[in-house]
């Protein structure tokens, strides 16, 4: 028996060290503590907000309320080459909510059961599309130019090499170089990738200095990387001095008459937001800027995204994945249509032309996300 409690007491204090040195790697990585970045990696996407720190959006002192109207669904949409019933479409691809918008009124709705129109749901790289509103409010106030270089806003950070060239527009556009990959991983097993680090870090300006070697040169080479827009929300809060949950309340929350609260995560309270992937909002709110969008960045008679960078952010320059065209974080999978799009299932389709915004906030997996077949769904619903 003494030898039993011997082996158990060492196996005990066997454990305590490992946990010991296990919590000081992850501090020297910045990284959240081992058992909440577990729970980080494991948790399903819609829950993720919630287990990092995060900055508060207040709803708008004057919310605008919705028109409405009525209308059904298609009895049955396409899919990969067949055709689905709508109500399999929505099951499918793991939806949380789903709002057509037609001429400013909400003429469908949707949610999953325990989900609600209050529901805050993560928007992952929707989120870059808010970043790109954000800067193109600093261009139009000559606060930025896209010829500006990142590193003439954060000198420390100079390499003598690429990274010193890298500007707001090869940012914008994917097209930087920054050698920070899009490679998601599945499981806690991928959290070693730069891609995972950037999420879960809890210093961003740590990441950064440790991440600043080029896999090209600028502007030579569009690819998809979240890093991009990473940097831009760092120019955003150094240019303006606020937290950018704060700059973009005070640009577009408000403005939009915004019903609800929202957050944006970050590294650490009082520190810098994740631009490329963190906002999260009810569905209603997330169509209220996209009504602003089809609007021609216009709420009522209020103009809060220029025209100019409407035209910017609606033109393709770069054609990324999908063959899809692409333009200062907003993508363009048809012909006059803007998509904000984020992991996991996440959609801000506009089309300016008929006036039609759709929301789709869902589940699903990081290896099962099938935009293609989903963006085809959402243009049968906004031209039949």
């Amino acid at each position: 028996m003494k030898r039993f409690f011997r082996v158990l007491r060492l196996t005990f204090v066997g454990l305590l060290a490992f946990a010991f040195l296990l919590t000081s790697f992850t501090n020297f990585i910045r990284y959240p503590d081992p058992i909440s970045a577990v729970r980080l990696a494991l948790a399903p996407a819609s829950k993720t907000p919630t287990l990092m720190p995060a900055h508060v959006i207040a709803p708008a002192s004057s919310p605008i309320s919705w028109a409405s109207a009525t209308e059904s669904m298609p009895a049955t949409v396409p899919w990969n080459g067949g055709t689905l019933t709508f109500t399999q479409f929505l099951t499918k691809t793991n939806t949380n909510a789903f709002i057509v918008v037609r001429n400013g009124a909400i003429t469908w709705e949707y949610y999953k059961p325990g989900i609600t129109e209050s529901t805050q749901l993560p928007s992952y790289s929707v989120a870059k599309t808010m970043t790109s509103l954000l800067i193109g409010k600093l261009i139009g106030e000559g606060k930025l130019s896209e010829s500006d270089t990142f590193v003439k806003y954060f000198p420390q950070y100079k390499t003598g090499g690429l990274f010193d060239e890298v500007t707001i527009q090869s940012l914008l556009d994917m097209e930087s170089g920054v050698g920070v990959s899009d490679n998601y991983p599945t499981g806690p097993s991928g959290w070693g990738v730069g891609i995972a680090q950037m999420y879960a870090t809890t210093d961003m300006n740590w990441f950064v200095s440790h991440n600043r070697k080029m896999f090209e040169a600028p502007d030579t080479k569009p690819d998809y990387r979240s890093v991009n827009t990473q940097l831009l929300g760092m120019i955003i809060h150094k240019v303006t001095g606020m937290k950018v949950a704060d700059f973009f309340s005070q640009s577009v929350w408000q403005p939009i008459g915004a019903k609800y609260s929202a957050t944006w995560n970050v590294d650490h309270i009082g520190g810098q937001e994740k631009s490329f992937c963190c906002f999260n909002a009810a569905a209603r709110d997330y169509a209220k800027v996209g009504l602003a969008m089809v609007n021609d960045g216009k709420v009522g008679a209020t103009q809060i995204i220029s025209s100019e960078w409407m035209k910017r952010i609606s033109t393709p320059v770069v054609t990324l994945d999908h063959q899809w065209g692409y333009s200062a974080q907003v993508w363009h999978p048809y012909p006059g249509i803007n998509l904000a799009l984020g992991l996991h299932g996440q959609y801000i389709f506009t089309d300016p032309l008929t006036k039609t915004v759709i929301i789709k906030l869902s589940d699903n997996a990081t290896n099962d996300d099938p935009e293609v077949a989903t963006a085809a769904v959402l243009l049968k619903i906004d031209r039949g």
